[in-house]
Formats: C-alpha cells, structure tokens, sequence
C-alpha cells in the first residue's frame, strides 16, 4: 500500500487534485463496510427489540454528527481529527494485541502501547492535513478546511516529530521491531505521499482491513471457517454483510448534495466525507468495548 502510493505520486504531478479525488473515492469506498457489523460483534445474541433500539440510536448519533460538522465546519473537522487520530491509533494497537495473542507471542506493555497508539494515530491523520501539499488537498475538499489549524501547522508537525521520536526510542527499548516498521511505514505514507491519498490509502487499506481481520474473531461464521482452516473465506464474512452500508453512504451523500448548493462533482467527495466522518462517532463508541478486551 505504502509503495503503491510512493510510486504513484513519483509519476503523477501532485497538483493534479483530479486523481487525488478519485483514488480517495476508491480508498474510502474499500473502507467503509468495515464498521458496519458493529451490531452483530456487540449484540451477538440480542433481541429484536434491542437490536432495533441499537440501531436507532447509532444512525441518530451520526445524523447528529452529520449536521454538526456541516454546520460548524472547521470545528467538526477538528474533532474528527483528534476522533480519528485516537479510534486509529487505538484499533492499531488493538490489532497488534490479539495478532501477538493468537500467535502466543509477548504483547507490548503498558507504555509502549500508549505511545503506539498515539504515534499511530497521530502520523496518518494530522501530518498529510499541515504539511505544504494540503492546501490544495483540502481546497478540493472544503475550501473552509485550509487553514483548520489557524497557522499552527509547524507547531503541529513538531508536536508529531516529537511523539514519534519518543516512540521510538520506547518500542526499541522494548524490543517491539515489528512494531517500529509498521510506524515507519506511517511515517512514510504521511510525509510522502499527497494528502488525500495517504489519509484514504490508510483508512481503506490499512485501518479497514485489520478492523475486518479482527472481526473475524468475533464472528460465529468466520470463526467456523477459521477453525476449517479457510482465513479467505472467514475474512470475506466479515466484509460482504457491510456492503449495504457502502451503497448507503453514497446514497446519502447524493442526496444531501442534491439538495445543497453548488455542483454535485464540487460537493460529492466532502459530502462523502463528512458521512463517514459522522458514522464514526457511533462506530468508535461501539469499537471501544472491543478495543478494550483486546488491550488487556
């Protein structure tokens, strides 16, 4: 994924915004059905009653955030960064956890967990958002976006440099090697691929795709098929039953676009955006009871 987004921008201008958008529209397209099995891993065995309240109340939580960050622009997209950072960084560190688990190695400790969680989060989120190729990223986005850190962007970056280097020095003095590579590998798609690659490449090909490894372990049917000894099989469970929800956010976010001003190839990708942004607000809240059992 790393290498792919390297190569990619090597041999495509950068200020060519128009595939940017598209191979984000791609990235985020993978990524979204990962989150929506959210019911079946937390109420495994819930009445119809339960269930429907559930998912009542996780759909109004996310029009709740739907109409915050349209209305307050910036400053939803503030929260979503500080959100995101941590639900990423988080879910890294809990993958890790139970990968070390099922394999009978020695997890992380306490510390080196919590600075990998913060770096891992942190790198992916906030670095392509301030350094010198975001501008036209989040022009292309939301014009309002540009200056969402109010000039504070050096500040920011530093702040990042910092917590990496302090992990660092933390996950070698622990000897967690693997986990070094994969922060480098942050560290490389962030700084060196254009914005809105690096942010879509991450949460479709990387967050996705080891939150959808962990439902594995959750499910009944990808259990089944585990213990058969057919992980494809098991992986591709945990991803079909959340292919609804893809069609579903396009579907909203047509919608919302047909009905505010501006042309829809203008408004679809932060339209698209901001209703993945919005479902991860339940999603988050959900995951971190599973987050929680797996750093343990």
């Amino acid at each position: 994924m790393v290498l792919l987004s390297v190569t990619f921008s090597e041999f495509i201008e950068v200020t060519d915004i128009t595939w940017q958008v598209i191979v984000a529209l791609i990235a985020l397209a993978v990524g979204i059905p990962h989150g929506a099995l959210d019911h079946l891993v937390t109420l495994p065995r819930a009445s119809i009653l339960r269930m429907s309240a559930f998912i009542f109340t996780y759909v109004l939580i996310a029009v709740i955030a739907v109409f915050a960050i349209l209305e307050w622009n910036v400053y939803g997209f503030i929260g979503v960064v500080i959100m995101s950072a941590l639900h990423f960084g988080i879910g890294d560190a809990a993958f890790i956890n139970e990968t070390n688990r099922s394999t009978a190695m020695p997890t992380s400790s306490r510390t080196a967990k919590t600075f990998y969680s913060l770096s891992a989060g942190a790198l992916p989120v906030v670095i392509p958002l301030v350094n010198k190729e975001s501008t036209s990223a989040l022009a292309a986005v939301n014009s309002d976006l540009v200056d969402w850190h109010s000039g504070f962007d050096q500040e920011l970056i530093n702040l990042v440099l910092g917590l990496y280097l302090v992990t660092v020095l933390v996950l070698a003095a622990t000897r967690r090697w693997r986990d070094l590579v994969d922060l480098n590998l942050l560290l490389t798609l962030s700084f060196f691929t254009p914005p809105l690659v690096a942010f879509a490449a991450y949460f479709g090909l990387w967050h996705a795709m080891r939150h959808t490894a962990r439902l594995t372990l959750n499910l009944k049917s990808s259990q089944k098929s585990v213990i058969e000894g057919k992980p494809g099989r098991a992986f591709r469970q945990a991803v079909f039953p959340g292919t609804p929800a893809l069609v579903g956010t396009f579907i909203v976010s047509l919608a919302i676009a047909t009905i505010t001003p501006g042309k829809i190839s203008d408004e679809f990708l932060w339209l698209t955006l901001v209703v993945v942004w919005a479902l991860t607000v339940p999603h988050m809240i959900v995951t971190a009871k599973l987050d929680k059992a797996a750093l343990r």
